[in-house]
This record gives C-alpha cells, sequence and structure tokens, in this order.
C-alpha cells in the first residue's frame, strides 16, 4: 500500500460516519444540543466538513467548495471562506442552521471529492512539502493531512454522542 492508498484509506472512512451522524434527523433535531453552549449535530458536522474544505483548498490553491458552489445559503449563513467554526460562540453555533440532513452529506460529499482526488496524486516526497511557516515546527503536508482526518473523526463521533443523546432523552 502506497502513501497515497493509505491516506484515502483514512479519508473514505468518514462519508459513512457522517451519513449515520445525520440519517433521519429533521432540521430541528439537526440543531438540538444536549446544553446551552453545546454543539448540535448539525454544527459538528458543518465544522468538520468546513475545516477539511479550508485546508484542503488552501492545499489546492484553490477556492473553499463552501465559496464556489454556494453552500452558504443553505445552512444560513454567508460564504465568509474564513467562517469555519472555530471559536464560534455559542450564538455562533446556533447560526448554523442546515436546512436538512441532505444538505450536510451533499456538501461532505463534494469536499470529499476534491480531497480524494488530491490524495490520488500524491507520493512519499510530498509529505515532506512545508504547507504553513506560521508553527514551530512548520507544518507540512503530512501533518496536515494527518491533522484533518484526526479533526473529522473526532467531530463525526462527537456528533454521534450528539445524536445518541438526543435520542435517549427525547430532546
Amino acid at each position: 500500500m502506497n502513501v497515497s492508498e493509505v491516506l484515502i484509506e483514512s479519508f473514505d472512512r468518514l462519508p459513512a460516519l457522517v451519513r449515520a451522524a445525520v440519517q433521519g434527523l429533521d432540521a430541528e433535531r439537526l440543531r438540538w444540543a444536549p446544553a446551552p453552549g453545546a454543539n448540535s449535530v448539525g454544527w459538528l458536522v458543518w465544522h468538520l466538513t468546513r475545516v477539511q474544505d479550508h485546508h484542503v483548498s488552501a492545499l489546492l490553491d484553490q477556492e473553499q467548495v463552501w465559496v464556489s458552489d454556494d453552500w452558504a445559503s443553505r445552512f444560513g449563513l454567508d460564504p465568509d471562506p474564513h467562517n469555519t467554526g472555530y471559536a464560534h460562540t455559542p450564538d455562533q453555533v446556533a447560526a448554523v442552521r442546515p436546512d436538512s440532513a441532505r444538505v450536510l452529506v451533499d456538501y461532505y460529499d463534494a469536499v470529499h471529492a476534491r480531497t480524494l482526488q488530491f490524495l490520488r496524486g500524491l507520493t512519499p516526497e510530498d509529505l515532506d512539502r512545508v504547507v504553513d511557516e506560521r508553527w514551530d515546527p512548520p507544518v507540512t503536508l503530512g501533518v496536515r493531512l494527518v491533522s484533518v482526518v484526526n479533526d473529522d473523526t473526532q467531530h463525526v463521533g462527537q456528533a454521534a454522542y450528539v445524536r445518541g443523546l438526543h435520542q435517549r432523552t427525547g430532546g
């Protein structure tokens, strides 16, 4: 298995988890949070997709799917390419209002397709390329990709947990 195949295997596990987290949830249940200020399923899936879209687009030096394909209006938001959910306040979390589970899945699928296309062409040498010098040590492509898949996995797990809480408590 080469480096590209390993990364594809990692990222390719996410779509089924995203679908399972949101399947059958209406807009109200996507926005339900277990406590004031907590994250909802909809926000968590939106956020993990935004981070992946933001980072992969930067690696490709291309416009984000969020901006180029007019996803923002389906979430009640402006197409701000910097709005990924990082450091969101409770009010900002509540402002993320996906109109359906389908929009979350479709947006994720669009970002995932771009990610896979990028990963297919990677070589081992590519992974050592520095992509962000704002850190010490500077971040390489390999570290950035592992960070994205790790972040996505954590957030989709959190979304599944919140979904389970809603089902058990009757939200």
